[in-house]
């Protein structure tokens, strides 16, 4: 492997951007009259707080739509245009068929300009720009998506690696000797639009997280992550409110990453190793050459449609691993750096709402799995309630399970083959068709198990309704034989005939609710009466056990 040049090591990069999709699962909500709406309870929490509701790009004023976003509109398929926009709106539209709006509910905080990072003890601190930070909520799904988009100019190449190997992270995962988390930045803090620092970074209080893991069995999240979300708070959390969420995944968040560099082509193949893998690879940690997804970086991570390798250009590497998605090319190729209609505009759209499906996919499914496993430990067989509740989570997850299939499933999103192959890539990493699958045929067992279940009891009303017809066809056809009631209960005073009518409604309760208790047993003597081969003692031994011994 040979060694990064002086130039490449040291170089700059001259605009870099980075974009973290964090997903979350929503614990169901209790609140009276919600419908699962976990969005209508957010905002209504919301009136303390600097989260506020917004509306896609498509405003009434056509001056604000700018060709970034009709460019974006245009790169997908209509099925995907409707779930990310909504349908069409037109005047000539009926109506009782209005147009559907986007299931995808959108929140924006704009009270935090930048973010001041402290990457290990003694080094100075970098401040990135807040470009966005948003959560995306979704119609049906128990699932919620932060998204921070953050930017910053002229930093080392070894800091930009050094920043996505360790910011992004929801709580450490250890401490050095020293006290501060491993793998976390030493200190993070959110700089208010006045300046003022909002929320910092506490992974130096190991006790906290020790207890709180001791407590719960749940790992609890930094507290400038916790900031950014409240109103909701976390699931095991002491905090009041009517929004919990729960981590989904590991505590790594996918991050986007878009590099601006000078002279790409000058980077050895271990600094791409190193940019690719930012995420995965500790920055001091010596290459590990014999490692598959190194020996296979090329043919297993990257898309190389627009590096040419060649002073005329495009000179634009595509890297993608799942959950890390880096852009890097050339900061002298203007249509690269173009925010409008180049690269860079390509990068905060199209790509970002590829890799915001793909992820959404992949939590989503891991949500499903959850709610299944859940019910599943909940259910106890001895107990009618529990047994009733489980049909009907059971029962709620498949149908939503089905909507999901209908209105985010996609394998296309795009006719455009570069964007189109990204989200390919992207959900392969993922595991997303094999995890689709696996929860299908879950799901798809429990509604057999369900199903098949139902019928069994059917079946069994059936038989205890045969056997309670048999015997009502005895006393039918005798009293049909005399062809009158054989005693004359409609003669006497009325309250002789009333008395005689509570008398015998009694009687015939009586009989009906016997058999009823006795049915299985009365239909094992009726099966045995039919056996030719059954002995006539063994027959009456069946009409005894009708009486003689209790029903299992």
């Amino acid at each position: 492997m040979t060694e990064i040049s002086g130039a490449a090591e040291g170089g700059l990069v001259r605009l870099f951007h980075a974009s973290l999709v964090w997903p979350l699962q929503l614990e169901a909500l209790t609140v009276s009259g919600s419908e699962g709406r976990h969005w209508e309870v957010f905002e209504s929490c919301t009136e303390s707080t600097p989260w506020r509701r917004i509306d896609d790009e498509f405003m009434e004023d056509s001056s604000q739509f700018k060709e970034r976003h009709y460019r974006e509109f245009v790169s997908f398929l209509p099925y995907v245009q409707r779930f990310l926009y909504g349908e069409g709106r037109s005047r000539n539209s009926r109506p009782d068929d209005p147009p559907g709006n986007s299931p995808m509910h959108v929140f924006r905080r704009k009270d935090i300009a930048r973010l001041r990072l402290v990457l290990r003890r003694g080094d100075a601190p970098i401040e990135l720009k807040i470009v966005h930070l948003d959560l995306y909520f979704f119609h049906d799904l128990d699932v919620v998506q932060l998204n921070l988009e953050v930017c910053a100019e002229n930093l080392p190449l070894n800091t930009v690696r050094d920043i996505l190997f360790r910011f992004g992270r929801a709580y450490p995962s250890g401490w050095e000797e020293g006290g501060e988390g491993l793998h976390n930045v030493y200190l993070a803090e959110w700089i208010g639009v006045d300046g003022q620092v909002i929320a910092r970074s506490d992974a130096e209080k190991r006790e906290k997280y020790l207890s709180y893991v001791c407590q719960h069995r749940s790992p609890c999240v930094s507290e400038h992550w916790a900031s950014l979300l409240r109103p909701m708070v976390l699931s095991h959390s002491d905090e009041v409110g009517g929004l919990r969420y729960r981590l989904i995944e590991y505590q790594r968040m996918p991050v986007m990453a878009f590099l601006a560099v000078d002279q790409p082509r000058s980077l050895s193949r271990e600094a791409w190793v190193r940019i690719g893998l930012a995420t995965m690879l500790h920055p001091n940690e010596t290459l590990p050459i014999n490692e598959p997804g190194v020996v296979e970086f090329e043919s297993r991570f990257c898309h190389d449609r627009f590096w040419t390798d060649s002073e005329a250009g495009p000179n634009t590497r595509f890297i993608c691993t799942g959950n890390a998605f880096t852009v890097v090319g050339d900061a002298a190729f203007p249509f690269f750096m173009d925010s409008e209609r180049g690269v860079l505009a390509q990068f905060r759209h199209q790509y970002f709402i590829v890799f915001l499906i793909a992820h959404l996919h992949r939590a989503s499914l891991l949500a499903f799995s959850e709610v299944l496993v859940d019910a599943v430990n909940d259910l106890d067989i001895r107990n009618d309630n529990s047994v009733r509740r489980f049909k009907r989570r059971i029962r709620a997850n498949f149908e939503t399970f089905l909507r999901f299939t209908h209105r985010y499933w996609f394998h296309e999103l795009s006719e455009r083959p570069h964007v189109q192959a990204m989200y390919r890539l992207c959900s392969n990493h993922l595991h997303n068709d094999a995890m689709y699958d696996d929860v299908r045929d879950e799901i798809r067992e429990m509604s057999h198990y369900l199903d098949s279940d139902s019928q069994r009891r059917q079946s069994n009303t059936v038989v205890r309704l045969t056997v309670i017809t048999i015997l009502g066809l005895i006393a039918t056809v005798t009293t049909g034989y005399f062809g009158m009631n054989i005693i004359p209960f409609g003669e006497g005073s009325i309250l002789e005939r009333v008395l005689h009518g509570l008398v015998a409604t009694s009687i015939f309760i009586s009989l009906v609710l016997f058999a009823v208790a006795k049915s299985k047993r009365l239909s094992d003597f009726l099966e045995a009466l039919s056996d030719e081969k059954l002995t006539l003692l063994g027959k009456f031994r069946a009409l005894w056990g009708v009486v003689g011994k209790t029903e299992r």
